[in-house]
């Protein structure tokens, strides 16, 4: 579900803002070209994933950043990261035991006449 959550560019935008400080529905929505319930929904999203809680504070309802699910797909990627770095190590290492291609010239191509 992080990963889902996630994969929306405005919902990355939200959390980029939230990783700042806290802010409302109001503040958040400010830099889209959407409405308070379009972002309403896109936050629900998030607080569905653990990216996000709300709070309450007299009339203020701040919405704050949940990080662990995020270092949790950090430490996932990692894995994928070391994989794909041995991986490519060793189709460096393969190529360098290939023998290089013949060298050809670049002669103009004579033109046939029909």
């Amino acid at each position: 579900m992080t990963l889902s959550a996630l994969a929306d560019p405005t919902r990355r935008g939200i959390l980029a803002r939230l990783a700042t400080a806290d802010a409302t529905v109001g503040e958040l929505a400010e830099p889209y070209d959407m409405s308070l319930a379009a972002v309403s929904k896109h936050l629900k999203v998030l607080e569905a994933a653990g990216l996000v809680s709300r709070g309450r504070e007299a009339q203020w309802r701040p919405v704050h950043l949940e990080a662990e699910p995020l270092q949790a797909v950090t430490e996932w990627l990692e894995e994928y990261r070391r994989f794909w770095d041995r991986s490519l190590d060793s189709f460096a290492a393969y190529l360098k035991t290939m023998p290089a291609p013949p060298r050809t010239t670049n002669k103009p191509k004579s033109k046939r006449h029909k």
